[in-house]
């Protein structure tokens, strides 16, 4: 047998083993999971945080880094397709999707970022050794070497369409969202290019945390005495967190009495709640209730004044999660898993109804970046049966004088006034009320009688909620011939 430990090595330079960097192999593992999985960053970062901590693989610094490198990565997914899409001689869906998550990792580090270009490339081609093997890694190497050739705005002017020529698409390319979504944003919004231009930047700001103090459980004043803790902007209820701020190292958030709660949807829940009604104010119904954060705040308000909340969710495992947001609520509630629109209860059973409805999701792409990506125009179809048969239930479901609250988190009119619009023309025991009155101290909430809020307006998710009282129905009086 021969000796081939002492054959002669060839010429050049010796392998070297990758260098595995914890922080880009877990920022490529969240973005193959939103891939493949259809997954969801907010959902799948934080345990991947929580295990790396507890390896001991990661300091705080790197846990920031990480969601920087998933969130700006996703937010910014259409601009980095048109500059990778230059940089490469074939068509991006026919580059393996790892190793487009790899390139799409690095340019955000080379445009989006302040991590010298230098840094950028070699720390994204040890990541491709790593994850992808060698020969992928030189094809990344190859494509980031051109990318650090141009910043951002530089690329921007090669790859985005003019303006003058192309608003829509020159939106989409700067601001990375698809056409559509800039066009039924932009018909939302109306004006001109300011307003829409300040909408979709706003679309890919960091959010910030904001939690919600449950009545009767907890205090502002209790949350404002944590650390980067400060006042919300509109609701009396909520406090933000400066950027770092741990909600789960609260001790109220971990025991249930606060919790985290978007600002616009504490404002839709305190309008429903406080919206004018003639009669009891007894029963209020919950119909939408998933995850639990509207119904948990419902539920306090509803306890100070002696009313009961019944919580209504169709999926079980969800509606686990609003029984487990409202568990200690100082007043009597009930959690159900019912579908909506085949509701157990009566007609006529509730003074005050939320009907808060699922839909595109449009409103809150700040907070779940890749949404933009995986929604379609045909999924409006779907949703408008949906949404327009919940709300005739809530309608069916409040008794005359009572009030129902129809929202969502799109601010897209085909789920927004549209289905308003057309279920009051089907029946004539509905009637708006003007929301506005009940958003006191927001401003620029337009010509009603609904309110649509908006991120670069009010820093609040895209909320939308037109305000309903049920009346009696006037019976239709036979035209005379």
């Amino acid at each position: 047998m021969s000796d081939t430990s002492r054959r002669p090595r060839k010429p050049g330079k010796p392998y070297r083993r990758p260098k595995k960097d914890p922080v880009r192999v877990l920022a490529f593992e969240a973005l193959r999971a939103v891939d493949e999985r259809d997954a969801y960053a907010n959902l799948v970062l934080p345990p991947l945080l929580r295990k790396a901590r507890e390896k001991g693989d990661f300091d705080g610094r790197d846990a920031a880094l990480a969601t920087e490198l998933v969130y700006g990565t996703l937010r910014r997914q259409g601009t980095y397709d048109a500059v990778i899409s230059a940089c490469v001689d074939r068509p991006l869906r026919e580059v393996d999707p790892p190793v487009l998550d790899v390139l799409s990792l690095g340019v955000h580090q080379l445009l989006g970022t302040r991590i010298p270009p230098h840094a950028a490339v070699s720390a994204s081609v040890e990541l491709a050794r790593v994850v992808l093997g060698d020969g992928r890694a030189k094809f990344v190497n190859a494509v980031l070497r051109k990318v650090a050739q141009d910043d951002l705005d530089g690329w921007i002017q090669r790859v985005a369409p003019p303006y003058d020529e192309d608003p829509e698409d020159h939106l989409s390319v700067v601001h990375s969202h698809p056409r559509w979504v800039v066009s039924a944003l932009w018909d939302s919004l109306g004006g001109g290019r300011a307003g829409i231009e300040r909408l979709l930047e706003a679309d890919n700001e960091r959010p910030e945390v904001t939690l919600v103090a449950r009545p009767g459980r907890a205090t502002t004043a209790e949350l404002l005495g944590e650390e980067a803790a400060v006042p919300g902007r509109w609701s009396p209820y909520a406090v933000r967190l400066a950027e770092g701020g741990e909600p789960g190292a609260i001790e109220a958030v971990r025991e249930g009495r606060a919790g985290v709660q978007d600002e616009g949807s504490q404002l839709v829940a305190l309008a429903l709640a406080n919206a004018p009604l003639d009669g009891p104010d007894k029963r209020w119904l919950d119909g939408c209730a998933g995850p639990g954060g509207k119904a948990a705040l419902l539920g306090a308000l509803a306890a100070e004044r002696g009313a009961m909340l019944l919580a209504s969710e169709k999926q079980p495992h969800r509606a686990g999660l609003v029984a487990k947001a409202l568990e200690g609520n100082p007043g009597p509630y009930q959690v159900i898993a019912a579908d909506g629109t085949r509701p157990p209860w009566r007609d006529g059973s509730f003074d005050r109804v939320l009907m808060d409805v699922p839909c595109t999701g449009l409103g809150a792409l700040r907070r779940r970046p890749e949404a933009r990506w995986r929604r379609r125009p045909e999924d409006l179809e779907g949703f408008a049966p949906l949404q327009r048969g919940l709300l005739q239930v809530a309608l069916d479901s409040v008794r005359v004088g009572g009030v129902v609250g129809y929202a969502t988190c799109s601010p897209h009119l085909a789920e927004t006034r549209a289905v308003v619009d057309d279920v009051l023309k089907q029946r004539a025991d509905g009637e708006l009320i003007d929301a506005r009155a009940l958003f006191p101290g927001v401003p620029e909430l337009g010509e009603g009688p609904d309110v649509q809020l908006w991120p670069h307006l009010h820093g609040t998710d895209a909320m939308y909620l037109a305000l309903i009282r049920k009346v009696p129905k006037v019976p239709k009086v036979p035209k005379v011939r």
